[in-house]
């Protein structure tokens, strides 16, 4: 893929993927802690595919490390859709360790099919409000020591929580929400000792975004429509007033023509 597209911008799941078989490397004593840190500040320091192809070369995945690039626009499910979502393969990123510590998998991410996380006096997030699905179902395995996780999923996904806790727990608020038609299923489980696993349902910025643009336009429509109301008020006021005016108008003429014709009958017989 570098070599045909090396300057094309890495993405954070690419950078994501490439730490993934450093770590693999780091377990299997193919690289030591020290050359394992350099090539990992490097990975996530790295912009481009031609950046992140080195890093990985001679080790035995090295050539699939960071994905190829089909330049190629293939017939796809509608974008945002459920079904363009689930993508297949084996996820970017398969596990999450946080020892006094923390990690994160947020953002543009392909969630696996079976994703362990651990935390010991540390904390982690699962954000898949903007991530890609490997599966129809997923499932996160938390192992939670004196730490803490929290899994964000978005609406429309349905979640079932499993989890087992001592002097501890996992969240249940968002259990027995139907999901959407074509909407991956999230399984939470695992183990939580003195600890923690809460599961929350947000939005994603783009809906936020939306709901606030929905939100803007029904107050413009409400003061608009307030405006037409008082527009509306200030018309039948102005008719009335003018009614009223042109009532006085003929009481006066007809006054007038009263005392007008009195006079002339007057007049009349004086000239008698």
């Amino acid at each position: 893929m570098s070599d045909e597209a090396p300057e094309l911008r890495a993405s954070d799941a690419d950078r994501e993927r490439v730490a993934e078989v450093l770590r693999d490397a780091l377990a299997e004593g193919r690289l030591d802690m020290a050359e394992f840190e350099e090539r990992l500040d490097a990975t996530y320091q790295a912009r481009t595919y031609g950046d992140l192809a080195p890093i990985t070369r001679d080790l035995p995945v090295g050539a699939v490390a960071a994905p190829k690039v089909d330049m190629v626009k293939k017939a796809e499910a509608p974008e945002g859709s459920w079904q363009g979502r689930i993508v297949g393969g084996e996820g970017s990123s398969t596990w999450g360790v946080a020892v006094m510590s923390g990690f994160q998998r947020k953002g543009r991410w392909t969630a696996p099919k079976r994703f362990n996380c651990f935390t010991f006096w540390g904390g982690g997030e699962i954000d898949l409000r903007e991530a890609n699905f490997a599966d129809r179902e997923i499932e996160i395995n938390c192992v939670a020591i004196m730490g803490g996780m929290q899994v964000i999923v978005p609406p429309g996904v349905e979640v079932v929580v499993r989890g087992i806790g001592i002097m501890g727990g996992f969240d249940h608020r968002e259990e027995g929400v139907p999901g959407d038609p074509g909407a991956p299923r999230v399984i939470v489980t695992g183990f939580a000792l003195c600890g923690g696993v809460g599961v929350e349902r947000k939005l994603t910025r783009a809906q936020k975004q939306e709901l606030r643009e929905e939100r803007r336009r029904e107050k413009l429509e409400r003061r608009a429509e307030r405006r037409g109301l008082r527009a509306s008020a200030r018309d039948e006021q102005y008719q009335a007033h003018t009614g009223m005016l042109e009532d006085h108008r003929d009481q006066w003429r007809h006054v007038h023509d009263e005392r007008g014709s009195r006079w002339e009958k007057k007049r009349e017989r004086d000239e008698d």
